[in-house]
């Protein structure tokens, strides 16, 4: 499969308006903020998808998610691998995974001033 450059493209339905996505390796990921800072709770949730479509399977994934600021990691049900503090992150998982299998991960929470946006994801096994 050929690398493709990740794009912004706004879609008014999302949170912020921003979605991105990318096509390099056997998953083809995106992500988007879908909760912002509110009354009572500080950080953003992030929503992030993955379809894998390959001929191997693997027990183990990487999130590298990009975004246009410093971020504090807080949680998710993987494990911070690098860059709590900085602009990109690092997370691993353990998910069996199917030659086809969707991941669906909406459970990503950070810390960032105003204006948090996603500039880069991938997944890679």
């Amino acid at each position: 499969m050929a690398y493709s450059k990740p794009v912004a493209v706004p879609v008014e339905d999302m949170a912020e308006g921003v979605y991105m996505a990318s096509g390099s390796g056997c998953y083809t990921a995106s992500a988007y903020i879908h909760q912002t800072p509110q009354t009572g709770r500080g950080d953003y949730r992030i929503q992030v998808n993955g379809v894998h479509s390959a001929d191997h399977t693997r027990e183990t994934q990487w999130l590298h998610i990009t975004f246009n600021q410093p971020v504090t990691y807080e949680s998710s049900n993987g494990t911070i691998q690098s860059g709590d503090g900085t602009n990109t992150l690092v997370i691993e998982y353990h998910y069996h995974q199917n030659p086809s299998d969707n991941i669906c991960l909406g459970d990503l929470v950070v810390q960032a001033d105003a204006g948090l946006a996603i500039t880069g994801v991938s997944i890679t096994d």
